[in-house]
């Protein structure tokens, strides 16, 4: 699914005396089918704005989301969103967190076929031995993976990240790394990622793009760097080649100009 961002505007004002923030300024920017583009920059210079509004959850005052050429106006199947955050029912296990979302956003699916995606998706992600556990009773990377397999199992063309890993510790989150990209990357339905990040390192592992956005005054869009590292990725190894320093470095020097200014 190919996703075209053409002008987007969107502000904010908190209360009546507060000026109003203008988080998105005219952001244009294209995404091809098959890429893995991610969003990079300080807080409040509206990444996670965008991805809600790429995912119909806000309306834009201006411009335009287009998916295969159509307008959004609204959620859909097409896309689905994992949050730091989990979002997981705390009175479901985990197989009926996955079961619901899905039942709700393919309702035209047959049951058994459903039923398919739930378990194959709780396979990959390693739960299906937990599914009768609830939230509470997990830790929080299986919670996430929970999301993940939540995420994969509703098929959606698209799939938005807003921070999966940020409140995980390094180890479960290189973990979750690198099953989101063997997923992404197998006979799933996602043919495309648009992802939020805070990390550097993160953004060059996993991006074949990565846009850097910038607070007021500044346009939105400051840069999109290109990662020209082949896939598979080897986390250990590409730390050592030339392409990921100079990506790194480009990244360094944006986002610290960023704060100085």
């Amino acid at each position: 699914m190919s996703l075209e961002i053409q002008g987007v505007r969107k502000s904010f004002a908190a209360r009546r005396s507060t000026p109003v923030q203008h988080v998105l300024r005219g952001v244009d920017l294209s995404v091809a089918e098959g890429e893995f583009v991610s969003l990079i920059g300080h807080s409040g210079c509206g990444k996670s704005t965008l991805l809600n509004v790429v995912g119909g959850l806000l309306r834009p005052d201006g411009g335009r989301v287009l998916l295969d050429g159509q307008p959004v106006t609204e959620p859909g199947p097409d896309r689905a969103m994992v949050f730091q955050n989990y979002s997981l029912l705390p009175r479901l296990t985990v197989l009926a967190n996955v079961r619901e979302a899905v039942l709700a956003a393919r309702p035209d699916r047959p049951r058994e076929i459903n039923d398919e995606h739930v378990e194959r998706y709780l396979h990959a992600v390693g739960l299906w031995e937990h599914r009768d556990k609830r939230p509470a009773q997990i830790s929080g990377g299986m919670q996430q993976r929970t999301a993940v397999a939540r995420a994969f199992a509703v098929g959606p063309k698209l799939l938005l990240l807003d921070e999966p890993f940020g409140a995980l510790d390094a180890l479960t989150r290189a973990r979750l790394q690198a099953q989101l990209v063997e997923l992404w990357g197998a006979e799933s339905d996602t043919e495309t990622v648009l992802m939020v990040t805070h990390g550097i390192d993160e953004a060059i592992l996993l991006a074949d793009r990565i846009v850097v956005m910038a607070n007021p005054p500044h346009p939105s869009v400051l840069e999109v760097i290109p990662v020209p590292l082949p896939r598979p990725r080897d986390r250990v190894s590409i730390v050592d080649a030339p392409a990921f320093r100079d990506v790194q470095a480009r990244l360094m020097a944006l986002l610290t100009a960023e704060v100085a200014a």
